[in-house]
Formats: structure tokens, sequence, C-alpha cells
């Protein structure tokens, strides 16, 4: 499977995304950030982690922007947009992204310990799936993704 060179607008779109995996180390999360936009480029959600604040294993970055994209959509769907996220998504994730059918994924640093698309498993684009299966395009901005995880774990280590 052949690497998806990023746009400029992904760059952008993802240190948007990297303000709030900042903003999540901030508050004591786990520093992932993510963003929906539609196909015009509208941001329809924002999410970052908040798990620990919420107490809700469920609070991941993806979770949260695409649920907010939902509501502002008015609609489950979401077909013509993108999610940004900092971290590659988990399994849990990347079945929500399956389901609200995000046409297109951009993540910045891999998951070697629980990543989805394309490190441990690859969901999002097994063409086994009943739906169209997202373009992804990985590695933007990874490093300094993976610096802000880095730095987060580095500190709490330390305390």
């Amino acid at each position: 499977m052949g690497t998806i060179p990023p746009s400029a607008n992904d760059l952008e779109l993802m240190r948007f995304a990297l303000t709030e995996a900042a903003e999540a180390a901030r508050e004591n999360e786990i520093p992932v950030g993510a963003i929906v936009v539609d196909g015009s480029g509208r941001v329809l959600g924002t999410g970052r982690n908040t798990r620990i604040a919420s107490a809700d294993p469920t609070g991941h970055a993806e979770i949260n922007a695409i649920r907010e994209a939902a509501v502002e959509r008015g609609d489950r769907v979401l077909d013509d947009c993108t999610l940004v996220v900092t971290l590659e998504p988990c399994v849990m994730c990347a079945g929500t992204i399956l389901a609200a059918r995000i046409g297109r994924v951009v993540f910045g640093a891999w998951d070697e310990k629980a990543g989805a698309a394309g490190s441990i498993y690859d969901l999002l684009r097994d063409g086994r799936l009943p739906h169209a299966v997202p373009e992804v395009v990985s590695g933007v901005c990874a490093e300094e993704s993976a610096a802000l995880l880095r730095d987060f774990f580095l500190t709490r280590r330390e305390s």
C-alpha cells in the first residue's frame, strides 16, 4: 500500500490538532488532539483526550471530535469529512471512524502499542468491511506529535 503525501491543508489542520493535544497535557490528560472538517474545510468538531477528567474510558480525542461533528452536522454520517488526529487511532476509535463513515483520516505519530491504522492493526483499510474505507495519510507532524507524548510521560515518571 503506497503512502499518500500530506497536503498543505493537512499540515495546517495538524497544527490545530497539536494545540488541542497541548491543551490536554496542560489539563493532565494524555496529549492527543483531533479535529473534524467537512469537505469545504469548515471545522465541525474538535477534541482532546478527556478520559481522566470525565472518568470515561471512551474520552479519546477522536471520539470527542467525532461526537461534536455529528451534533454540528445533525447526522451520524460524516463521509465528506476529514479527521485529523495527532496519534494513530486505536481499535475503538477506528471503529468509530468507520461507523461515522469518515472519508479521510490524517494522523501524526504511529502508536506501536495500540494503533489500528497500520501499525498493529489496519482496520481503517480492511477491504472486507461493508462500507468504503477512508483514505489514510500518516506521519503528518509525526515528530511533534510524538514529542508531546514523550515529554508528557517523562514528566509523569519524574513526579
